[in-house]
């Protein structure tokens, strides 16, 4: 039942993921969740981000972020990093994952999703077909209603890694 809570991969952090890895693999497209997996909860782009951008736009991936937050915080970011976004995108809804494929021209079996949640990002890449990368939280503290569903996630990721030594 948990199953469909669980990431296809789970790492400590957006910048240690091999990218030129996955492009070998043949993904094209990278979907993106941006508060605590990017950068800090309300953080603009910092250098870190700008250059994770261009360098995979150099390795031929195209990119958009997918984000509940409304449309100032989502396009001041998108222009920071050049990339394509989708503000109150509503995940876990499938739709949003969809219309990032859609404006990037790619389909479930070319397109990753990274983000810091199971409920919304992690769910929402696997109700929508595509390989979920879940990361650790940039920074630990956050809005009450997240770290209350943080508290949930512990439970989950529990059987999860337990599942994954089994």
């Amino acid at each position: 039942m948990l199953d469909m809570f669980y990431p296809d991969e789970y790492l400590d952090s957006t910048y240690g993921i091999d990218f030129q890895k996955f492009r070998k693999e043949g993904y094209k497209g990278i979907i993106f969740d941006i508060d605590n997996t990017l950068v800090m909860h309300g953080e603009p782009a910092d250098s870190q981000a700008v250059e994770l951008f261009e360098r995979l736009r150099s390795l031929g991936f195209d990119t958009c972020l997918l984000s509940n937050n409304k449309r100032p915080r989502v396009e001041s970011f998108a222009e920071q990093v050049n990339s394509k976004f989708i503000f109150k995108a509503d995940k876990p809804s499938k739709k949003g994952y969809r219309k990032a494929m859609e404006l990037m021209e790619t389909g479930t079996d070319n397109t990753l999703f990274i983000g810091d949640q199971l409920f919304t990002d992690v769910w929402g890449a696997k109700r929508a077909g595509i390989r979920s990368i879940l990361v650790k939280p940039i920074n630990p503290r956050e809005e009450i209603q997240i770290v209350l569903k943080r508290y949930l996630e512990k439970i989950v990721l529990y059987f999860y890694q337990r599942k994954r030594k089994g």
